[in-house]
């Protein structure tokens, strides 16, 4: 499990209009929005009737491109809490060589929203945030410091070879950052073939951290 912030759609509630159902024998519905973001519909005869607010979850929509796919809301699901929780609960009744091995790695972000919000010290919050996810049956916490370091040498590497590059190809630069997912879908979904090629190649540090535990950490178990 990955505790992450994107900084790519720093909003506050996420919202959209509700989709207003036609009735046989009517017209179309017209829609106002008010400056306060509220929505209205306007029926035939003129007369106004306040619709609630549709809340998108991120089960619901992953970018402001569109509805995300299955496929995708699948893989959200996998990375719920609700998920984790469940796994954790498992390995509490299950024996010893039928449990999961739980590991979860935090980034620097999300430990700096933390100790923000709870007025502490980094280290402290590190700290207590790693007591309590032990507690709760979690073995093994990682901090995404280390797997950065990873993703920055990597993109170094990277802008130097497209950098000797741009006199033969003309996509080489600019190079665009890789690292936040909601940016990476909304250039995907909204530009796709236009601004792919400028985006780096390099895996996020949240990637690179999830391909240290699943290949190196797990072959030490």
């Amino acid at each position: 499990m990955m505790l992450e912030k994107c900084s790519f759609c720093n909003k506050g509630e996420c919202i959209k209009p509700v989709k207003v159902e036609k009735k046989p024998g009517k017209a179309g519905a017209k829609i106002r929005i008010e400056a306060d973001g509220s929505y209205f519909q306007i029926d035939q005869d003129g007369g106004a009737q306040k619709l609630e607010k549709a809340k998108i979850t991120l089960n619901d929509c992953l970018a402001c491109s569109g509805c995300i796919t299955s496929a995708e809301s699948v893989l959200i699901t996998q990375q719920s809490h609700e998920e984790l929780c469940k796994v954790l609960t498992f390995n509490k009744t299950a024996a010893p060589n039928e449990q999961k091995l739980v590991v979860v790695s935090v980034s620097p972000q999300s430990r700096a929203s933390l100790a923000a919000r709870c007025q502490m010290g980094i280290l402290e919050t590190a700290k207590k945030l790693t007591a309590f996810l032990k507690s709760l049956g979690v073995h093994y916490v990682f901090d995404t410091t280390f797997s950065r370091n990873f993703s920055l040498l990597e993109s170094q590497r990277e802008f130097v070879k497209r950098f000797r590059k741009q006199s033969e190809d003309k996509k080489a630069l600019p190079m665009l950052a890789s690292a936040c997912p909601g940016w990476i879908c909304y250039a995907e979904k909204t530009h796709g073939s236009f601004i792919i090629p400028y985006i780096s190649t390099t895996k996020s540090p949240q990637q690179v951290m999830g391909s240290l535990v699943k290949g190196r950490f797990a072959e030490q178990q």
